[in-house]
């Protein structure tokens, strides 16, 4: 079976959690490096990017994860955890995680009171899939190898590169799965344990 990290630190943790258990999945709350043993893949939950980064340095999980995730595990981010992401965030200096050929921009869609919900259609994924937007970011550009899945209002929304997954929105604030389950689908291809590559870092 399965085991799925959600980054524990801040944000929509336990929606994450109920998701992958409905899936059929292990679900594992990360909040230290030994968390990180056994898992095929881990999620960046939604949040606020910046006490999240802050969280990720001092619990020493920044680096692990990075690591791991250039070895090859599966790393899906939301909201946030798109942020967390991308290769470049427009007005910061230098990235977080710096994983994902994208380009991010923060707070495209208002403040939090202009938060809201629509149906997308998801390449690979299907059709009137519920997408709930709570002050999110956009991806502005893709690399090269980058494949656009969704966009919104001319926006890209969800993108996939390689094994990184990174969306928009909130599909785990949702009842609908079919994200998820395309990442479990990516966990599967690549078919990583970082159980033995833990060892050292």
């Amino acid at each position: 079976m399965l085991k799925i990290g959600v980054l524990a630190l801040q944000g929509s943790v336990r929606e994450h959690i109920q998701q992958i258990q409905k899936v059929g999945c292990v679900a594992v709350a990360v909040k230290s490096t030994e968390d990180l043993k056994g898992l095929n893949g881990l999620i960046l939950p939604g949040g606020e990017s910046t006490a999240i980064r802050k969280l990720l340095d001092q619990n020493n999980l920044l680096e692990p994860i990075r690591t791991l995730a250039k070895e090859g595990m599966p790393v899906f981010g939301t909201c946030a955890g798109l942020i967390l992401l991308a290769g470049k965030v427009v007005g910061c200096e230098s990235p977080h995680l710096g994983l994902m050929d994208v380009v991010v921009e923060r707070n495209s869609y208002g403040r939090q009171v202009d938060s809201f919900e629509v149906e997308l259609s998801i390449k690979n994924i299907g059709r009137n899939i519920p997408a709930v937007f709570i002050r999110a970011p956009h991806i502005v550009s893709v690399g090269q190898n980058v494949e656009i899945l969704a966009t919104f209002d001319n926006r890209i929304v969800l993108a996939r590169d390689r094994h990184f997954l990174g969306c928009s929105f909130h599909p785990e604030l949702t009842e609908d799965v079919r994200i998820i389950k395309y990442f479990v689908d990516m966990i599967q291809q690549f078919n990583h344990t970082s159980l033995a590559k833990l060892d050292g870092i």
